[in-house]
């Protein structure tokens, strides 16, 4: 039985939720966003999630009632490096895994305490103006997978 998620649907369903706006804030999980962006990464390949997630998250975040500024909403700097920890576990999972299952393994491990983050980045570092705006590196210890960089269109 999967902690998290019932089945590969939930994860589907929540995906969907979230694309078109219509995803309660209540549901919008620390494991949300793992799983989300798992999912997009496995099932919507016309979605390149370092280029196009800061609109969707933007997007989101408005439609429930969020503001995007220097002080809350999106973030680029924790979205970036997400997305490539996410790309990094799931690289390492045993092919055919069930998503759910997937996920399940994720927030087992360090990637599921909230503030994971913080092991990479002062807090001071994490949270400021520069590191919401754009990626900002690391300033504690190295990603232990290929730093995220920003998405750069050709």
């Amino acid at each position: 039985m999967s902690l998290f998620y019932s089945d590969d649907d939930a994860i589907a369903r929540l995906g969907t939720a979230f694309l078109d706006l219509s995803l309660p804030k209540a549901e919008w999980t620390h494991a949300a966003h793992f799983a989300t962006t798992l999912w997009l990464l496995g099932a919507r390949p016309d979605i390149v999630p370092e280029r196009d997630m800061p609109a969707l998250i933007r997007a989101y975040n408005a439609s429930v009632g969020g503001v995007n500024d220097d002080h809350n909403g999106y973030h680029e700097t924790i979205t970036q490096a997400s997305i490539g920890a996410a790309r990094a576990f799931l690289a390492e999972r045993p092919a055919g895994e069930a998503l759910h299952e997937t996920v399940d393994a994720l927030m087992a491990g360090p990637l599921g305490i909230s503030g994971w983050p913080l092991v990479h980045w002062s807090r001071e570092r994490l949270f400021s103006v520069a590191a919401r705006r754009d990626w900002v590196r690391p300033d504690l210890a190295p990603l232990p997978f290929a730093e995220a960089e920003p998405f750069q269109a050709d």
